[in-house]
């Protein structure tokens, strides 16, 4: 079985696949999506999406991170896929399931769904421009308007040539509300021929258990759990194997964060400086009652030194606990 970490689109950028992937139980990541147009783009976008392509398409402990690519004309893709490979790339994924507005008003992400063909013709022309050795992966939602389309599109993405096929476990209008309609992704299994990975609504090592038995296979991909629990892979590990594990604590997690605020603090203006943090708090809340005091504590904290005073009060607290 294998455990991947979700494209999240402003949210799992590099130093959070680092991370994660450092936390263990990962197989392999997916970067944010690359929007394509009409262009050849040139190497410092692959490059601020996937810094990774400069260490041989792997995080820093070594996991694997495929490159993914959001269009909706197949020559471009085709021509900047290739180029990715030229680059370093090892996988290329394509995007047919993002939901947002923007882009699926400008022909990108979910809205392709409502067209199997062009799906089809995507995936086709990135699969014959880059090498055979190169998979060609694809991640889908169950439809856009409604989850009728589903079998058309998972056909589409197997008979052009994809190696793989993930799949959200809703469609577009169902947005991320619950359930994952985990049932439809046995019915793909039982069709293709490729692996097809689960991705939606897996918060716990039970939801893990849950959506293997309704989909009827055990390869999955995580986000918004995985987010929320950073060791969530490795803890369904450790259950699938029948070893003791001790959650991540609190602690661990405050100083996880304050590791990654110091990291990232340099690449933003001074009062955007905390923001990802507030935003990775606002998942971790699920998980831990301590997260949504510490967001309370610096959500209207904009200054270096404010945020620096808050991490501190934070982290004295946890020694505290530990003591």
């Amino acid at each position: 079985m294998r455990i991947m970490l979700a494209p999240m689109e402003g949210v799992v950028e590099h130093h959070v696949r680092d991370i994660l992937t450092r936390i263990g139980g990962l197989d392999g990541c997916v970067t944010e999506f690359i929007r394509v147009t009409d262009q050849k783009l040139p190497y410092k976008v692959f490059y601020k999406f996937a810094p990774e392509l400069e260490s041989g398409c792997n995080t820093p402990n070594g996991t694997p991170v495929r490159v993914q690519l959001l269009g909706s004309k197949p020559e471009p893709m085709a021509i900047n896929a290739l180029e990715l490979v030229n680059y370093g790339a090892k996988a290329i994924d394509l995007n047919f399931g993002c939901p947002a507005k923007t882009v699926n008003s400008h022909e990108g992400g979910a809205c392709l769904l409502r067209t199997p063909d062009r799906v089809y013709s995507i995936i086709k022309a990135v699969r014959d421009a880059v090498p055979v050795e190169i998979p060609v992966t694809a991640k889908i939602r169950l439809g856009y308007e409604d989850r009728s389309s589903y079998m058309d599109n998972a056909r589409a993405v197997e008979a052009a040539g994809a190696n793989e096929l993930t799949v959200h476990a809703r469609s577009k209008v169902d947005g991320y509300k619950p359930p994952a309609y985990w049932h439809y992704i046995a019915d793909i299994r039982a069709e293709l021929k490729i692996p097809v990975v689960a991705n939606g609504e897996i918060w716990t090592v039970e939801d893990y258990l849950r959506c293997c038995e309704q989909s009827a296979g055990v390869d999955v991909m995580l986000g918004r759990g995985l987010l929320s629990r950073p060791d969530l892979a490795r803890h369904i590990k450790a259950h699938l194997n029948n070893e003791d594990y001790t959650p991540l604590t609190w602690p661990e997690i405050c100083t996880m964060l304050y590791d990654y605020y110091r990291l990232t603090t340099p690449l933003y203006c001074e009062r955007n400086c905390g923001n990802r943090v507030k935003q990775w708090l606002m998942y971790l809340s699920r998980q831990y009652p301590q997260a949504t005091v510490f967001f309370e504590a610096i959500k209207r904290k904009t200054t270096p030194s404010e945020l620096e005073t808050c991490f501190q009060d934070a982290l004295a607290a946890c020694s505290a606990i530990r003591q």
